[in-house]
């Protein structure tokens, strides 16, 4: 067993779902002038896969800082910092939650208006 965490697999999968993927998803939502509801959707999705990932991640982590020597693991996974790092997941899942919530309340706004036009038609 390695005498860090920081060496493990574990905590640079950690670094890229909780930096590098959500970074690129907003650069993506952000970055386009027009983006499909689809798009949209499968981002906001994405969001709160990563979320779920990085809870995993992080718990992992801790068990794993828990037996290791090094105090420098002890010092960011078993502190007061770990609060921190707890929060990135609440953040991704927390927009990822309001981006798809925005998609289906658009979606069931347009579908509102349909039926009250298609009824009038009716008439």
């Amino acid at each position: 067993m390695p005498t860090t965490v920081f060496v493990e697999l574990k905590f640079w999968l950690l670094v890229l779902f909780s930096l590098v993927a959500p970074v690129l998803i907003y650069a993506v939502l952000l970055g386009k002038r027009a983006v499909s509801r689809t798009t949209v959707l499968v981002l906001g999705l994405a969001l709160v896969l990563i979320a779920g990932i990085d809870m995993y991640l992080l718990q992992s982590l801790v068990a794993m800082a828990k037996s290791s020597p090094s105090l420098a693991d002890d010092a960011v996974f078993l502190s007061e910092l770990t609060l921190g790092l707890y929060l990135l997941p609440a953040l991704f899942a927390g927009i990822g939650i309001n981006v798809i919530s925005h998609v289906l309340i658009r979606h069931l706004d347009e579908a509102e208006r349909q039926f009250e036009k298609d009824r009038r038609e009716r008439r």
